[in-house]
């Protein structure tokens, strides 16, 4: 090798030389590709095809032009990649189930949320949307920065103007190297309110501004399940959201259940998610549906499924959940690029950043306006003077060989500026009439005016947020919407601090039909007022509030079945719904099996070792244990009492040690005991004999009763009667007891035995589904031994199927679903008591 060609060769380290260059190709493409700006939530992409619409008059009050004219003026002057690339970002701008307010308006197939492409670029058109416009508005007053473009031969801008916050209202998503973003959209009424009130209070907490934008709220609805990830990722930038499809379960007329689905989560291809469900049942892996198809149409989604009638909806819906992208994670990464930097960004960050640049953008607006106002002030100072040296001006006009001798003598006689002597010379005749003169002074003034506004602005910041504020609103009044994400608190997610959840009073109330809700204190008081009571809580018209209680977020719920398990949950898990609202199936929330339901809520605030739980089983076993035993509860839940075969858990009451408990069978007996009878035990045993039943009677209930209470005893062909409870002698546990009612062929069996007062109402089924309810003040307190009055009337071969008492209503009276009223049907109380 020669002399000269080894001078042209240099020993570089290949592992620093590998080094540099990857950093270079990564801060190109976190910078240059894959990365929003924190100011306009725009990717480089996103902007060109914006400007290049804007720079081809492409705006929403013109015409449709071809999309691939757009493509190919973004391509060549300012995008150096594929026409792909910028046509399939163009369109997913204009797809209403991707952006959640579409930045081009597309004319033509844009593709669906089925995962149909769309058509080709030569088939298509476009132009800005009209909120697009928004992102450019006031792009030629100097409010931005232009960079030159790849090749230096154009000039294209650094950062959009964007006079509404997009990185937050439509979400931004990229993969950069060795970092990714995924910023989910908000509604844009809530995110302008955030900037309203950063720019009033500027050391508003993030938690505070979680009450002006409670979470994201994604274009194709659904429901976003719990606050804890939306929380997480307001505050530190980072955090992981569930999203649920929004399904309803619905009876047709021929008594068959089917699962409806009208919202998706977001970005689930709904033709992959019905293929999904096809294979499941397919192979079996879900059991149960019977029919599956896609009734879509242009008035809004709708996939159907119906479930064979020996199958549970409920239980198949959390399936599809568990194995379906009926529910998927939505994993929040607020990255964005501040001051050509990537950043983690905390939403007050992202709201802070977007309204300095607001900030900057005015200001800049205003200096531009007023250079723009100071030129044409100082042109019309010119033409006054004229206009009052008119005669002289024109004698030295005429006198000039030439315009700048012309010129240069007004320059020089007026003591005017070059500009403002053109001006003079550029002055039509028709300036000089009378009119045209007062026409110059009135501008001239106007100008004067508003040259110190311009400057009272600049001067002074609290001006300039004002302006932000008015034009943020104007936006607002003009693009606002309803949020269309639900966001249902608690019962969803694993909480580990529990500190994050604030600790108030609240109401959870479970239907007759298993759904189960929480509501503030305050509400259920306020609704209390309007008169109606439990029956203004939005149940079915054959369902009904079953049982309600008063706890606090952070006390321990349990539940127990009759199959003798116990389940937990903290207060605040329970989801909160509105007053009106009919809640969620407690099947959602607790992994209860077939043929099992809850038949005793306790709250408890702590598990301690002096209060117990006191349990009798249909064949009259009882148990006492102590509550800490229930320190300790799985998620599938645990066994609360052993149960012997062919045995189930009728009820479970909170005891402190000294209380009586009545346990009263079918066929009319009632034992009362001291529950310290009932020696303290475990878990899982199976306890001691509470009664001593007869051949064939059963128990139907237990209470806990004191001297101020009566016994209510309903049977079976709908007669009642209320007892003093001074009329049960105390005995010992493990006896027949004592008669409590009179069974005849006319009243028949026993099938609810409660302890009262009379501050209750009573809810009777029948087993035809008809409902009643009634006043327990109402119902006869008469005798031991007798058979009770009619409370309601029922046909040949119907009986009393269910019986709960319930809080009173306290304003109107219900209508009953029985031909005569409960009034009437007690007239009958002297003939039918003994």
């Amino acid at each position: 090798m020669s002399e000269n060609q080894n001078s042209h060769i240099h020993e570089i380290n290949i592992s620093q030389e590998m080094k540099t260059s990857f950093l270079d190709y990564a801060m190109s493409v976190i910078v240059s590709r894959a990365l929003p700006d924190v100011r306009d939530g725009l990717k480089p992409v996103h902007r060109r095809i914006l400007y290049a619409m804007n720079d081809l008059g492409m705006t929403s009050d013109k015409a449709y032009k071809k999309s691939a004219r757009i493509v190919g003026e973004v391509i060549g002057k300012y995008h150096p990649h594929g026409d792909s690339a910028v046509y399939d970002t163009m369109v997913r701008m204009a797809q209403d189930f991707n952006y959640r307010y579409m930045l081009v308006d597309g004319h033509g197939n844009f593709g669906s949320v089925d995962g149909d492409a769309a058509a080709a670029m030569r088939y298509t058109e476009a132009r800005m949307s009209k909120i697009s416009m928004e992102l450019l508005r006031d792009i030629n007053k100097d409010t931005i920065d232009y960079q030159d473009n790849y090749d230096g031969s154009e000039k294209e801008p650094a950062v959009l103007p964007a006079r509404f916050p997009n990185l937050l209202v439509n979400g931004a998503a990229g993969i950069a190297v060795g970092m990714a973003t995924n910023v989910p959209p908000h509604q844009l009424g809530e995110v302008i309110d955030g900037v309203l009130a950063i720019s009033k209070d500027p050391e508003i907490t993030i938690a505070e501004l979680m009450d002006i934008i409670p979470g994201p709220d994604f274009p194709t609805a659904g429901h976003i399940l719990g606050r804890s990830g939306i929380r997480k990722a307001y505050e530190t930038g980072k955090g992981s959201i569930t999203l649920r499809a929004k399904v309803e379960i619905e009876q047709m007329k021929n008594g068959k259940e089917v699962i409806l689905v009208t919202e998706l989560p977001y970005q689930v291809n709904k033709a992959k998610l019905i293929e999904k469900i096809a294979e499941l049942v397919r192979d079996k892996k879900i059991d149960g549906i019977t029919d599956l198809r896609d009734e879509s149409d242009r008035n809004g989604m709708r996939i159907v499924m119906e479930v064979r009638r020996d199958a549970n909806a409920n239980v198949l819906l959390n399936n599809l959940y568990k194995h379906t992208a009926l529910q998927t994670s939505f994993g929040i990464n607020m990255l964005a690029l501040v001051n050509g930097h990537p950043r983690v960004l905390n939403l007050k960050q992202c709201l802070q950043y977007y309204l300095d640049h607001q900030v900057v953008v005015i200001k800049r607006r205003t200096a531009f306006e007023l250079r723009k106002a100071e030129a044409r002030a100082h042109i019309l100072e010119g033409l006054r003077i004229a206009l009052d040296h008119i005669d002289e001006i024109i004698t030295l006009i005429r006198g000039s060989q030439t315009t700048d001798i012309a010129r240069e003598g007004l320059m020089t006689r007026f003591n005017l500026s070059e500009k403002q002597a053109q001006a003079i010379l550029d002055m039509r005749l028709q300036r000089l009439t009378g009119l045209e003169r007062d026409k110059i002074e009135a501008e001239y003034q106007e100008l004067v005016a508003l040259i110190a506004e311009l400057k009272a602005i600049l001067a002074d910041e609290e001006k300039v947020l004002e302006i932000i504020r008015e034009e943020l609103l104007e936006i607002k009044e003009r693009f606002n919407d309803t949020r269309r994400t639900e966001i249902l608190a608690g019962g969803y997610e694993m909480i580990e601090d529990e500190d994050l959840i604030p600790r108030e009073n609240i109401i959870i109330t479970l239907t007759n039909k298993g759904y189960i809700k929480r509501l503030p204190v305050s509400t259920y008081r306020s609704q209390k007022r309007g008169g109606r009571g439990i029956q203004g809580m939005g149940t079915n018209e054959d369902d009904f509030v079953e049982q309600l209680l008063s706890t606090s977020t952070h006390d321990t719920i349990l539940f127990f079945t009759n199959k003798g398990k116990v389940y937990r949950l903290k207060g605040y898990e329970i989801p909160e719904f509105s007053r009106t609202a009919k809640g969620i199936p407690i099947i959602n929330l607790l992994e209860i099996e077939k043929e099992e339901w809850i038949n005793a809520i306790i709250p408890v605030s702590e598990l301690v070792d002096d209060w117990f739980l006191f349990f009798t089983t249909r064949k009259g076993i009882s148990k006492r244990t102590p509550l800490s035993s229930f320190a300790n509860i799985r998620k599938g839940g645990l066994i609360a009492v052993g149960l012997h075969e062919g045995d189930e858990l009728i009820s479970v009451r909170l005891t402190d040690g000294s209380k009586d408990i009545i346990i009263g069978t079918k066929d009319g007996m009632l034992i009362r005991f001291p529950e310290s009878d009932v020696r303290s035990m475990g878990r899982t045993a199976a306890g001691v004999k509470g009664i001593n039943l007869s051949e064939g009677d059963e128990v139907v209930g237990m209470e806990i009763l004191e001297d101020n209470l009566d016994v209510l005893i309903v049977t079976e062909h709908g007669y009642g009667k209320r007892t003093p409870a001074s009329e049960y002698r105390i005995q010992s546990r493990g006896g027949k007891g004592l008669k409590t009612v009179n069974i005849t062929e006319k009243n028949g069996k026993v099938i609810a035995v409660k302890a009262v007062t009379e501050e209750s109402d009573l809810m009777l089924i029948t087993a035809d589904g008809v409902l009643i309810r009634m006043s327990i003040s109402d119902i006869s307190q008469i005798g031991r031994t007798t058979q009770g009055v009619k409370l309601i009337r029922l046909d040949e071969n119907g009986h009393v199927a269910t019986v709960a008492v319930v809080e009173k209503e306290e304003e109107e009276e219900q209508e009953v679903e029985t031909e005569e009223t409960v009034t009437e049907e007690q007239t009958e109380t002297k003939e039918d008591s003994e």
